[in-house]
C-alpha cells in the first residue's frame, strides 16, 4: 500500500492494478461457457468492477495510451504483453462502431469485456455489454453492431493468430 508522500499510481499504472486483479481470479480457469457466466454474474454491466475498468479504458483512450493505433477504420492497441503479473494474460484494446474486423483465432482461447459508449446499445459478436468467453481453438471476425465499444481482450500467452 502506498502512504500520503508517495504519488498516485498513473492511469496505466491503475489499469494494470485492475487488470492483475481481475486476471488473479480468472488464472487457472478454463475459458468455458462456465466463465463466462461467471464474470458477467460477479464483473457484469452494472457492477462496481465493470464501472470502473470502462471508466478506465474510457480515461486510457482519452490520456492517448488505449487505442493509439488504426486502421482499417477500428482503434487498437495491445496495452500490455502477457507477464506473470497478469497471470499470462496480455491485454488489448479496441474501439470499434458498426464495423467488423479481421477474422482470427484464439489458439488458448479468449475473453472480452463489451463496454458499449455514448448510450449506445452497442453489441459485440451480437452480445450486450458484458463479458465474452470464446474457448481455445475458437475463431472469428469480430463484430460490432448498433453503436459503438470499446472492446477489452484478455489473450492468455498473448496467443491470437490472425487468418487474412
Amino acid at each position: 500500500m502506498s502512504d500520503s508522500s508517495s504519488t498516485p499510481a498513473s492511469g496505466k499504472e491503475a489499469f494494470h492494478q485492475l487488470i492483475a486483479g481481475l486476471t488473479a481470479e480468472i488464472a487457472g480457469k478454463p475459458l468455458d461457457g462456465e466463465l463466462d457466466r461467471w464474470l458477467n454474474a460477479n464483473h457484469g454491466a452494472g457492477s462496481a468492477s465493470f464501472d470502473r475498468l470502462r471508466q478506465a479504458c474510457i480515461g486510457g483512450v482519452a490520456e492517448g495510451w488505449l487505442c493509439e493505433r488504426e486502421g482499417g477504420g477500428i482503434k487498437y492497441g495491445r496495452v500490455f504483453k502477457a507477464e506473470d503479473a497478469l497471470h499470462r494474460f496480455s491485454v488489448d484494446v479496441v474501439d470499434m462502431q458498426d464495423i467488423a474486423g479481421p477474422h482470427h483465432t484464439h489458439p488458448n482461447g479468449e475473453i472480452d469485456l463489451i463496454m458499449p459508449l455514448d448510450g449506445a446499445a452497442a453489441t459485440f459478436d451480437g452480445r450486450p455489454a458484458g463479458w465474452c468467453v470464446y474457448g481455445p481453438g475458437t475463431a472469428h471476425r469480430p463484430t460490432v453492431a448498433s453503436g459503438r465499444a470499446l472492446v477489452l481482450y484478455l489473450l492468455p500467452e498473448g496467443q491470437i493468430k490472425f487468418t487474412v
